[in-house]
């Protein structure tokens, strides 16, 4: 079984759906033993990272979250509730990525939207990916690059398009959203 969390983040139906149509059985949830019993747990969101904070940490989310052992996969607001803290809302997050998420400077559009390239590929949910190949983004923060970079994007400057570290995982982009290649990382990451 595959949970996805819910915490009052947009989103989180494209994500079930994308999991389904793969041919996996998901569930939307926010039941801590759910989530510490599934095989892997999905972190979709769009939203507010100190919203979405205040709703982990009323729940006893936060704590479950950073305790699973099973493959974990935060995905656009889910990575960066991953990372040290954010500007947005100036929250402490979870802290597993030694990152923190910064607002665009006001030099291009922001929020960044639409299709843009991943470079640096360096983990397993990229297997069978090419370098230079568009994901879907719809973003106004950015995760910092650190040793936990997987990916590497350029929107103004550069970002961490996706981390790893032990068994949590996370994009910036919408694998869901990302035609091909992102179903292809969706599989990576659900067949570990």
């Amino acid at each position: 079984m595959i949970a996805i969390v819910k915490y009052n983040a947009g989103n989180v139906k494209s994500v079930y759906n994308a999991v389904t149509r793969l041919g996996y059985d998901a569930i939307i949830t926010d039941d801590p033993q759910i989530l510490q019993n599934s095989d892997k747990v999905i972190f979709p969101g769009v939203g507010e990272a100190s919203s979405a904070m205040k709703y982990l940490k009323e729940r006893g989310l936060d704590q479950i979250i950073k305790n699973l052992k099973q493959p974990v996969l935060g995905i656009c607001l889910g990575q960066q509730l991953l990372c040290k803290n954010s500007e947005e809302g100036n929250v402490d997050c979870l802290g597993i990525f030694d990152a923190g998420v910064r607002k665009f400077p006001a030099e291009d559009i922001v929020p960044h939207m639409g299709w843009n390239t991943l470079t640096n590929l360096n983990s397993v949910i990229f297997n069978n990916i090419e370098e230079n190949k568009d994901v879907y983004y719809v973003h106004s923060y950015y995760c910092e690059l650190s040793e936990d970079t997987a990916a590497v994007t350029n929107y103004i400057l550069p970002f961490s398009a996706s981390f790893k570290k032990g068994n949590f995982y996370a994009t910036q982009f919408h694998p869901e959203k990302s035609a091909s290649t992102g179903e292809e990382i969706l599989k990576n990451f659900l067949s570990l």
